[in-house]
């Protein structure tokens, strides 16, 4: 009998037909759905909110780790609020702590300039942290306990309240385009004052204003190697901004390059003029709209040298509360 021809669909089954002792696998069970959890994972913690929360200074050797906008400060001394010469400002802040040779320093750049440049004493403004690092909520340095910055307002014959320290103004020192100082504020004494600050050799910058930096240059006459760290930046209408060298015997701290030999009055000084200058013309519209400028994020523990972990858990300063719980320091939030 002749063999017929089966369906296409039987002809099929047949051919992949599974023999009955064959063994058939099991169907894999579906993978369940990740279930995402309520509970989000807190983002690290911004370093300037652990160094903020230390009140006190940490109990180990004076020692600065890192860089001036990137460190801490270990063994940290505070200024007095009062001393005969000087008075610190904006108490509240907590904010009048150093290496003890800068404290040593405002003391000795106060007494010598009311004994010898006719300055009444010295009003401080920002040093450092108790324990250095970022500080909240705009300095990018101040982290080392090597910055500090002084009012170029004379300090008053009498002793400031609690009160004034924190409401009182400093002097704004610069015309109303700021390109030149206020000839009705500005002494022959504000120059000798940072002259004064820069002829310390453990002193590696002084920073004003290009306005300030452009008097100086005008003013200087024939002694002028100081103007080479007296150096011109943004900002700082109010007060000057003195750096110390890294200590000896810090090897953990790095320092800023030194100066070059230049009094700075030529080129560099142009430079900042054209910058002021450009400010002062009106900017046309922009074509296009501006992509939005996005904030950096926070500095974080990571980015800090690992010794500032332990300046930081010296004594088990309090930390931040985070939500409902404080967050302990720990390798992944730090």
């Amino acid at each position: 009998m002749p063999k017929r021809k089966l369906a296409g669909a039987a002809a099929l089954a047949l051919i992949f037909a599974v023999p009955a002792h064959a063994e058939v696998p099991p169907t894999p069970a579906p993978k369940p759905k990740p279930v995402k959890s309520r509970i989000q994972k807190l983002p690290p913690i911004p370093a300037k909110e652990l160094f903020k929360a230390a009140s006190r200074a940490a109990a180990m050797p004076p020692a600065v780790y890192g860089f001036y906008t990137r460190g801490c400060l270990a063994g940290a001394k505070q200024l007095a609020a009062d001393g005969p010469t000087w008075q610190a400002m904006r108490l509240s802040r907590n904010r009048r702590w150093g290496h003890p040779i800068t404290i040593a320093l405002i003391k000795r750049l106060a007494n010598d300039a009311k004994k010898n440049d006719g300055w009444p004493g010295l009003l401080v403004g920002d040093i450092a942290m108790p324990r250095g690092g970022p500080m909240p909520p705009a300095h990018a340095s101040h982290q080392v306990g090597l910055d500090i910055d002084i009012w170029l307002t004379p300090m008053p014959d009498h002793r400031l309240s609690s009160a004034e320290r924190e409401k009182l103004s400093a002097t704004f020192m610069l015309t109303k385009n700021q390109l030149a100082v206020n000839r009705k504020v500005w002494t022959p004494a504000h120059a000798r004052l940072i002259k004064r600050a820069a002829s310390y050799p453990e002193v590696q910058r002084v920073l004003v204003h290009p306005a300030i930096k452009k008097e100086l240059c005008r003013t200087a006459g024939r002694d002028r190697d100081w103007l080479s760290k007296v150096r011109p930046v943004r900002g700082h209408n109010y007060h000057f901004h003195v750096r110390l060298s890294c200590p000896p015997g810090n090897p953990g701290c790095r320092s800023q390059p030194a100066p070059r030999n230049s009094d700075g009055c030529g080129k560099e000084l142009k430079r900042w003029y054209r910058w002021l200058h450009a400010r002062l013309r009106p900017k046309p519209k922009p074509k296009k709209p501006r992509r939005k400028w996005k904030p950096r994020p926070p500095m974080t523990m990571a980015a800090l040298p690992a010794m500032c972990r332990k300046v930081l858990t010296a004594d088990d300063p309090p930390l931040p509360a985070r939500g409902k719980r404080a967050q302990r320091p720990t390798a992944t939030n730090r």
